[in-house]
Order: structure tokens, then sequence, then C-alpha cells
């Protein structure tokens, strides 16, 4: 027989879900909000003890509301915060089993998609899914299997939450680890998310992109084309993070095409076609940028990016003089209507002459000997002392290398 104390529990617990299932809606918000705010952080033992060893049933109702009023409800975020106090109960992982039991990690991800919900509720969504994925290989499996990278990175490139964008990339980051099964879904559903107009999510897909390469392997030849339309980001952040990640790929086979196309931005105005980035596409601080100053920016990045290549690896700076990068240098340094352009283009140029001797009387016969004798004394400012004239025959000159 079961003792007075345990009766009364029980009664307490039957008057608890039977307010519950009467309750409306604004009623019900409080009954959230009170058990939020006396048992956040629980664990499993103190939980049952809270609900007279009948907790489940009141996680019960939570997911069955979820699944009822998802689309319109206005307490969504108590909710879903609710049903993280159940999901993130140490030694509650039986709560884990009952809630995917019912199926909602389908509605988790649908929610993201959903314009007319708020940031808050979404991110909350997206920590559920972090704690579902936290509990091993078979949960992150379950969340990818239900279309789950391609509802995240959606997410990622069109949240105005930056505290969302970064739960979600720690998510994408976690379903790309000890999930080998869909590893290179999630390496794919972060390049796809490379063109979007976030500068904050580029700049983490790329984060996550280096950090995943190792995981990954060989990087897939469509990693090429994004990366590269990037680099027309006026974004500090993310010209960073291409630099870091170009640096990684610069081990793999798809190098010759990367530094192929870094040259190629070099003379915007011969290769155009190869910018890779449609303006649509650009980062909405750009969109008001006409094309030229868009190509130009790119030219700038490239001019940075082959030094810094070139100082990574001998290899590699070998590579790009075959690629002629000396001639696309000289044409950036001559673009006057770009004082970025030129000053990048100056350090590279500079650093190629100097770590390969060869190139100083290459150089010296394009430049002539005025314009040389100001770069060997000021490689940095050396572009200052050019009239439109010299920039004009730089773009035209012919540079032969042995």
């Amino acid at each position: 027989m079961t003792s007075v104390k345990e009766q009364e529990a029980t009664r307490r617990l039957m008057v608890f879900l039977q307010e519950w299932d009467s309750a409306h809606k604004v009623a019900r918000s409080h009954i959230l909000d009170n058990f939020i705010k006396s048992n956040d952080s629980k664990t499993e033992p103190e939980l049952e003890l809270e609900f007279s060893q009948g907790a489940s049933l009141f996680l019960a109702r939570l997911a069955a509301w979820l699944r009822m009023t998802y689309t319109y409800s206005t307490c969504l975020r108590k909710l879903l915060r609710s049903i993280g106090i159940f999901l993130s109960a140490a030694s509650g992982h039986r709560y884990l089993i009952e809630f995917l039991e019912i199926g909602d990690v389908l509605i988790l991800l649908e929610i993201l998609g959903l314009n007319y919900h708020k940031e808050e509720d979404k991110r909350e969504s997206v920590k559920l899914l972090q704690l579902i994925a936290d509990a091993g290989r078979k949960y992150k499996e379950l969340i990818c299997e239900s279309y789950g990278v391609q509802s995240l990175a959606k997410f990622l490139a069109t949240s105005n939450s930056a505290e969302a964008q970064e739960d979600t990339q720690i998510l994408l980051d976690s379903l790309g680890h000890s999930n080998p099964k869909y590893q290179n879904q999630v390496y794919k559903g972060l390049i796809a998310v490379l063109p979007c107009a976030s500068p904050r999510a580029q700049q983490l897909a790329l984060q996550t992109l280096r950090v995943m390469q190792d995981v990954v392997g060989e990087a897939p030849t469509a990693v090429v084309e994004p990366v590269l339309g990037v680099l027309r980001s006026t974004h500090l952040q993310v010209q960073h993070e291409a630099i870091q990640l170009l640096k990684v790929l610069m081990a793999h086979q798809v190098r010759p095409a990367l530094l192929e196309g870094l040259v190629a931005f070099l003379t915007p105005s011969c290769r155009k076609e190869l910018t890779f980035c449609s303006e649509t596409a650009a980062d909405t601080a750009t969109l008001g940028l006409k094309e030229p100053k868009l190509v130009y920016t790119q030219q700038a990045a490239a001019a940075k990016i082959v030094g810094v290549l070139a100082k990574e690896s001998a290899e590699v700076a070998e590579e790009l003089i075959q690629m002629k990068v000396v001639h696309g240098l000289m044409v950036a340094v001559g673009n006057l209507d770009h004082v970025a352009s030129q000053r990048y283009a100056s350090i590279s140029l500079e650093y190629f002459v100097h770590m390969f001797p060869f190139l100083e009387e290459c150089v010296k016969n394009a430049l002539g000997d005025t314009l040389f004798q100001h770069f060997m004394d000021s490689p940095e400012t050396w572009y200052t002392k050019m009239d439109p004239l010299q920039a004009e025959e730089l773009a035209s000159i012919v540079i032969d290398i042995p």
C-alpha cells in the first residue's frame, strides 16, 4: 500500500496536470513561467521528485502542445525552454528518448523556416537540436536524416541574429564531427552558405569549413568558386577567414584552380568572367556598389592573398610565377582607381622579387630605370609616384620570365 505522503504527492500531480489540461493559452503561459523559474538546471531525480515520479506526463503534454501550436504559438520560446529543461537534465536520457519517439525533431527544424517566428524562438529550437546532437552519433544521424543540414544552413544564411547564427554554427560543426555518414553533407551545406548576403554567416561558414577540412579529407572542386567569390566582401573578418581557409586548401588537389582564380582576379578587365560572384549574391554592404568597385575589392584581396600564400610555401610561389602572377601584380599596381589594389600588389611584388632574384632583371626591364628605382627604394609607396600614362603602360606590359 502507498503511504499517505505518496498519495498526497500523486494527488498534487493530478491536480497540476488537470490544471494544465483545462487552462487556456494565457494560463498555460503563466504555468510555463513558474516551471522555468522553479526547475531550471534540475537533474532527472529532482524533476521526478518535483512531479511525484510523473515528470514524463508533463513532458508528453508539452510535446503535444508544441505539435499543435508551433505554427502560431505566441509563447513558443517558453514552451521550447521548458522542454529544454527536460532534455538537458543530468541523468535524464529517458526524457530525450520520450521526446524523440513523439517525432518532434522535424517540428524543431520546421520552426527554423517559418518567417513569422521571432529569432529568439528559432534560437531556442537550435538549442534543443544541439541537446539532441550532444547525445551521440545516432542522434546526429537522426537530425541529418530529417533534412537538418539544409534547414540549418539556410537559417545560418538568413538569420538576423548574431547569437542564433553562432548557435547554428556550433550545431553544424557538431554534426560534422563523429558523424562519418553525413560529414560530407554538412561540408557541402556550409559551402552553400558562402554566397549568402550575411557577412557574419560567411565568416562562420568559412571558420567551420577550415576546421572540418581534416575530417572530410580531400576538398571537392565545388569549394573553389564559392571561396573565391567571398573575396568581394568588404568585411575584413570575412577576408581573414577566407585567407585562413585558402592556406589549408593549398594542401589539396584544388590548389591549381584556386591559384588560377586568384591570378585572374589581378587583371579583372581581361578576365571579368572569372569573378565568380554575381552582384545579387554580394553581401548587403556592397549591394549599392557598382560592379567595377566590387571587382577592385576582389583584385585587392587577390593581390594580398597571393603574397600571403607565397610566403607560406616556396612551391606555391613558383606555381604562381608560372601562372604570370608578376604581370597580374603589375596590372593591379597600375590601378589608380583603387589604392588598396596598388598597395597590396606592391607589397606582394616586392616579396616575389626579393625571394626570386632572377625576377629583378625582368621587372626592371618592364618598369624602366626610373620606376624600378622607386620600387626598390620604397616598395610600399612607389606607386604613389606613378602618373596615369605609366599606370596605363603597366596594364599592357609584357614580362619575359625565363
